[in-house]
């Protein structure tokens, strides 16, 4: 499955810091638990990169 395949999966997402200063993504989907621990430095280029895709995805839509 890519990007643009389209799915009826519907899925819980939380960000947030733990304990041990890292940057978790927990992804919850159909009995299905998936937490991602991330550099706080590696969650600043995440994010960048969610900009950029936000960004591009708006420029499509005008």
């Amino acid at each position: 499955m890519g990007i643009n395949a389209e799915t009826d999966i519907e899925a819980n997402l939380q960000i947030g810091p733990t304990d041990q200063g890292m940057v978790r993504l927990y992804v919850e989907a159909q009995g299905l638990e998936i937490p991602m621990d991330f550099t706080p430095e590696e969650a600043e280029e995440i994010a960048q990169e969610i900009q950029s895709a936000a960004k591009a995805a708006a420029a499509r839509k005008s």
